[in-house]
């Protein structure tokens, strides 16, 4: 894939982004994806580490900062009697195969599902990871999601076969997974794209956000509603000791996410004001500065902020303001 295509199918992916800024990037910003104190991580690559964040269920935070972009997005294991489910195709196949083998080590099963929280290329392009001699995971996506990640990703035989023969998620209601012993709920949702899925468990109480929600990191606009974004995060957000694992950056709490929807709050403000004076996206974003009470977030390009200004103006003029 060469020229225009391949320029557009890196900037509809975070991975693209990640991959220019990750050298760039301050220590005290590193140091924000470490592993909590007390986090029980059985598992560490260059890459990311695997966390177990309740019996059950393990969370795959990706740590690309250092330059390896095997896995980029963040995703994880949710075990059943009957049924494992991983969640994301990651990056590459490498990774994916490696979250497989990882699911089969810690369960004693191949993963029998996987569930792709919506179409970027760092949540699908490594689908082929979790299907051949080990055994086949029967993918979940929306119909959206699976026709724009054939669009949009480079030809892969088994890919494009595990996408043909996806289970397409409602995108009008949950649907739910039985993994024996352990229910599981796809919730469809948008506002990072125009068709995200959540997938949400009550016991334990966690919730993987896809790119909903980021955490300690600026989110990438580039695909996004922020009307619509914000509005589902808080539609998500279940209070109490719910463990959120977000679409990039270290597990989250309930007050990581309150942080978050503040941070979306503030870029909303400002975005509005200048939309109703006149200003430029790029000019409205030069200026802008988060209140200190938001703490620092990291901020892989220099595009993002205004792109996310950008993203309030295209919807701001839709709505006729």
């Amino acid at each position: 894939m060469t020229g225009r295509r391949a320029f557009l199918h890196e900037a509809l992916s975070c991975a693209g982004h990640l991959a220019l800024a990750s050298a760039a990037m301050p220590l005290l910003a590193r140091r924000a994806w470490a592993a909590p104190r007390g986090a029980r991580v059985v598992a560490v690559e260059p890459f990311g580490r695997l966390e177990m964040v309740a019996d059950g269920v393990w969370a795959l935070v990706s740590t690309p900062l250092a330059g390896d972009m095997t896995t980029v997005a963040n995703g994880g294991i949710v075990a059943g009697r009957s049924g494992v489910l991983v969640i994301e195709g990651l990056m590459t196949v490498a990774g994916a195969r490696w979250l497989g083998e990882q699911a089969r080590a810690l369960t004693g099963r191949w993963p029998t599902h996987v569930v792709c929280t919506h179409y970027h290329s760092d949540h699908v392009n490594g689908l082929a990871g979790y299907a051949g001699d080990a055994g086949h995971a029967v993918v979940h996506l929306t119909a959206a999601s699976r026709d724009l990640a054939a669009r949009n990703t480079p030809p892969d035989a088994i890919r494009a076969s595990a996408l043909a023969t996806a289970i397409v998620v409602d995108p009008a209601a949950p649907t739910t997974l039985d993994l024996g012993g352990r229910m599981v709920r796809l919730v469809p949702r948008s506002g990072h794209t125009a068709s995200d899925v959540s997938i949400e468990l009550d016991d334990p109480a966690v919730t993987f956000c896809g790119d909903l929600v980021w955490n300690n990191m600026f989110p990438n606009y580039v695909d996004a509603r922020p009307g619509t974004l914000a509005a589902s995060v808080r539609a998500m957000r279940r209070g109490g000791s719910v463990r959120y694992v977000p679409g990039h950056g270290p597990v989250a709490t309930d007050g990581d996410v309150a942080r978050y929807l503040d941070m979306l709050g503030e870029v909303e403000v400002a975005a509005r004001a200048a939309f109703t004076r006149g200003i430029a996206s790029a000019d409205a974003a030069a200026t802008f500065r988060f209140s200190p009470s938001l703490g620092d977030w990291a901020m892989f390009s220099p595009a993002f902020l205004p792109r996310a200004f950008e993203a309030w103006r295209r919807e701001l003029q839709a709505r006729g303001g």
